[in-house]
């Protein structure tokens, strides 16, 4: 990881550099690859209400920028602070995607041959309801569809789908026409 640390207005006190370099290490520790290059920024602040100092953090990972800002009167509560925002940032990243990866392997698993009705399709808003045999109502929406699209679609349409579970309950992560 490469790092750059910089100033305004003041100087890097010592103990602050000790504590960038840990936090660096331990960046790399918990989030091995992750972040390819970190800013620390130390800036001076005139303005008295919100503290003295003025501390950002960029972290440049894959696809993005991670950018934390913290206000306030002592430098070394802020790194210790701001570092653990960025910690706390990085791991939810790192959560997020790998429920993406585990949505994408499901999607695309066509051996499961459940079987439902379309019970409502709502277009303008891009989702709808299936039913299936066994009378649970199964939310999808447009993405799901994989050989039709909304407006194909009727009530009472047989389909084919894979059900998986999203933040509100079941949902299909497929949909197709039954041929």
């Amino acid at each position: 990881m490469e790092l750059q640390v910089e100033a305004r207005n003041m100087g890097i006190r010592t103990t602050w550099q000790n504590k960038i370099e840990k936090e660096k290490e331990r960046l790399i520790r918990h989030h091995p690859g992750i972040v390819h290059h970190l800013r620390v920024s130390f800036e001076r602040t005139p303005h008295h209400k919100e503290g003295g100092y003025e501390l950002r953090l960029v972290a440049t990972v894959p696809n993005d920028t991670v950018v934390v800002k913290r206000k306030g009167e002592g430098g070394g509560p802020l790194l210790v602070e701001a570092f653990d925002v960025l910690g706390m940032q990085l791991k939810e990243m790192q959560r997020r995607k790998k429920a993406q990866k585990r949505v994408k392997i499901q999607e695309y698993d066509f051996s499961k041959n459940n079987t439902a009705t379309i019970k409502h399709v709502y277009p303008f808003e891009s989702y709808g309801f299936l039913a299936t045999p066994d009378g649970r109502e199964i939310y999808f929406h447009e993405n799901a569809l994989k050989d039709l699209t909304l407006d194909n679609l009727n009530e009472g349409d047989e389909v084919r789908f894979s059900e998986s579970h999203g933040d509100k309950g079941p949902c299909a992560s497929w949909i197709r026409a039954v041929k």
